[in-house]
């Protein structure tokens, strides 16, 4: 049984914007937003701790995919101060998702991110 709560909804939003935040100043203050001081994000390519961590992985993604931005599939499923969400990285231009995936988020107290482990499921060929 899976119980939906606004904490774990609101949680994935500020995730998302923080993600999608654009110049170093708003992905700064998106991450401030959405984790803890303490916060880290793992997936199979990184794995760091702490807000300018984080702060240099979303950077790194816009560097790679300009013109990108990543949207949520599907619902928001959480219980207890767990979620779990899927998501692709879409082109605004043509639509196109080469990159898909699925993340666990971890909550603090106060609903802000303590862990992200983000799974890849759909990666572009390497060139």
């Amino acid at each position: 049984m899976t119980v939906h709560t606004d904490r774990h909804e609101n949680a994935a939003a500020r995730y998302f914007e923080a993600w999608n935040a654009t110049g170093p100043e708003a992905v700064e203050k998106a991450v401030a937003a959405a984790w803890a001081v303490d916060g880290g994000y793992t997936d199979p390519l990184t794995d760091v701790r702490g807000h300018e961590g984080i702060a240099a992985v979303i950077a790194a993604a816009h560097s790679q995919f300009p013109g990108f931005v990543f949207r949520p599939l599907g619902a928001v499923d959480g219980h207890h101060d767990t979620a779990r969400f899927a998501w692709e990285l879409v082109n605004e231009a043509d639509g196109s998702a080469p990159v898909a995936g699925f993340d666990v988020i971890t909550l603090d107290d106060e609903g802000r991110i303590r862990q992200v482990l983000g799974f890849l499921d759909r990666v572009p060929a390497a060139a």
